[in-house]
């Protein structure tokens, strides 16, 4: 269902984010954003003088390369186009990002490393559709058999992984009490009062 019809307006932003997932070769997995933002007017800057209707104030690229078990391994961070020399100078810290685990806490630990004046606003928050996106190239059943698991999450060997779904909790239908849970991950199930209610509403109860 689209937005209902819009007051009349201006166009002044666009803000632009894609993000791509990638499995390589050597085992590990890409996850790339690229963020652009553009005006729809020509503007005058003292740092950059006239920039013209449509080019970029930001154009910049981050990709985060993450093993089967979502832990940090690589990192590459650039711009194409900033608005100050200067902010690319804080391009190394996002190596701080190396080590770290995609799962609960994550946004925090972001924050931690490259938040505020250690790092760049608009790279930063690309760190959160970054995870969902890491989630969403390694769900399913091919990624799963790219990485010798079978569906159920279980390596070839027979070793069964000791990895919480990342999506836990992240949301009301990933709730741990959610039937999407408790078909999908019957192990994380946490069945509540409420549940229960909320099935015998639905008829499923014993009445």
């Amino acid at each position: 269902m689209p937005l209902s019809p819009p007051k009349a307006r201006q166009h002044l932003h666009r803000r632009q984010i894609d993000l791509e997932g990638y499995y390589r070769e050597d085992g590990l997995f890409d996850i790339e954003a690229h963020i652009t933002d553009r005006k729809s007017y020509t503007y005058e800057s003292k740092w950059r003088g006239t920039v013209p209707s449509g080019y970029p104030v930001h154009d910049m690229s981050l990709r985060v390369s993450i093993d089967h078990q979502l832990v940090v391994r690589e990192v590459e961070a650039v711009m194409d186009v900033q608005p100050y020399t200067m902010c690319s100078d804080i391009l190394g810290n996002f190596q701080k990002l190396v080590g770290l685990r995609i799962g609960a806490g994550w946004n925090r630990r972001v924050r931690e490393v490259v938040g505020g004046v250690e790092g760049c606003t608009h790279i930063a928050e690309l760190l959160g559709p970054i995870a969902t996106v890491a989630f969403q190239t390694m769900s399913g059943d091919h990624p799963k058999s790219l990485m010798g698991l079978d569906s159920s999450g279980a390596q070839a060997s027979g070793e069964k992984e000791d990895t919480v779904p990342f999506m836990l909790n992240g949301c009301y239908t990933w709730n741990t009490s959610s039937p999407v849970v408790q078909q999908d991950f019957p192990d994380y199930y946490q069945p509540t009062e409420r549940v229960a209610i909320l099935k015998g509403l639905d008829g499923g109860g014993d009445g």
